[in-house]
């Protein structure tokens, strides 16, 4: 964690914090927003694979939520990340996923990322290299797969065989 960040706190998030990670999500304008309902069925039922960064009261400020893959438990997806407009720039996505990454231990880490979502692009490319793992992506998703209307397609990016420590 960098000194910008020392005031903040990772940890799992509970059910409670639900409500703001829906608002995260909501005004970050980039990501599909899901029912609020679901962002507290995800605090609950996938805190474990998931984390919330918290400031110095203790609010959600930023969060990445994930799972491990049923058919294969040593890949964790990474459904999304958000930080709170006034924390970025501060290294807090790539905190609270080197976070998750180490409390989880995943083999391989999954994420999609529509084209042209620079900082999505920026923070799985840093985190493999960090990670000396290799990085691959393909459409995982293509356009004419999304029922409601255009949507850009979602890329598959697999990071991994993962190491137990970030190269230097």
């Amino acid at each position: 964690m960098t000194a910008a960040q020392a005031d903040l706190q990772i940890d799992r998030p509970a059910v409670a914090d639900g409500a703001a990670l829906w608002r995260m999500a909501r005004d970050s304008k980039v990501l599909d927003l899901n029912s609020s309902y679901s962002y507290l069925l995800w605090c609950r039922d996938f805190a474990g694979t998931s984390a919330v960064a918290r400031d110095e009261h203790g609010e959600p400020v930023g969060f990445l939520t994930g799972y491990v893959r049923p058919d294969r438990p040593g890949t964790l997806l990474v459904w999304q990340v958000a930080v709170d407009e006034a924390q970025r720039g501060r290294g807090l996505a790539a905190a609270l996923l080197d976070g998750l990454v180490a409390r989880t231990a995943p083999e391989y880490v999954e994420t999609t990322v529509t084209p042209g979502n620079t900082a999505s692009e920026r923070l799985f490319t840093s985190f493999a290299e960090r990670h000396g793992a290799r990085l691959e992506r393909e459409v995982l998703f293509d356009t004419g797969l999304f029922p409601d209307g255009p949507h850009d397609p979602e890329v598959l990016y697999r990071i991994g065989p993962l190491s137990r420590t970030p190269a230097a």
